[in-house]
């Protein structure tokens, strides 16, 4: 079956999850990272994007996703035309490559941004990269170039990373340095191990 061993990484935008997740990388654990298979199920499904949102949006092939980001962040309907066609994909080459982790034996970790969002993986383990949601605007403002008011719709259409707070498995707080984070996940690297073993 595939996922009993997989812990799934997440956290809200600007959190610093990208960050933890090449720490924990470095610590060993394997990650299967949601948002790489979901751009290349994005590129492969182009003709499909090219029907839904405008042939203006691809160029030989290749989606071109901050276009696209700005029509399904400001139009709930054209989003969810945009997960209808992308999650089931997603799902299924991550639930592939997760079966293979799992014939190892080994904890692994599956990089989810939306995990509390979608509801999609029935997975039971999950850590939650925290930042204080003042330092997430300024962290998404400096990181996208944008507005705070474009950054706090972009956070609103997440749960809260309080939410998710109370609903993960183990926490990394990402609020001080480099160096402190770097700490942050050789704990929960130790803790998952133990819960593991």
């Amino acid at each position: 079956m595939a996922f009993s061993y997989a812990v799934v990484l997440t956290g809200s935008i600007a959190t610093g999850k990208s960050t933890a997740s090449g720490l924990l990388k470095k610590l060993g654990f394997k990650i299967i990272d949601a948002d790489s298979i979901a751009h290349k199920v994005l590129n492969q499904q182009h003709p499909q994007i090219t029907t839904l949102f405008g042939a203006n949006l691809v160029d030989k092939g290749i989606v071109n996703r901050k276009a696209l980001g700005e029509i399904v962040f400001s139009d709930i309907q054209k989003r969810k035309a945009l997960e209808k066609l992308l999650h089931p994909l997603i799902y299924e080459q991550i639930e592939r490559d997760a079966m293979a982790l799992d014939n190892k034996g080994k904890v692994y970790l599956i990089d989810i941004p939306l995990f509390f969002e979608t509801k999609r993986y029935p997975i039971e383990k999950s850590i939650v990269v925290y930042t204080s949601k003042e330092e997430q605007i300024k962290r998404l403002m400096a990181r996208d170039n944008i507005s705070k008011e474009a950054a706090k719709k972009r956070i609103a259409l997440q749960i809260s990373i309080e939410e998710k707070v109370k609903k993960a498995s183990y926490v990394i707080d990402n609020s001080g340095t480099l160096a402190a984070l770097e700490r942050e996940c050789k704990r929960v690297k130790e803790e998952i191990l133990k819960d593991f073993l």
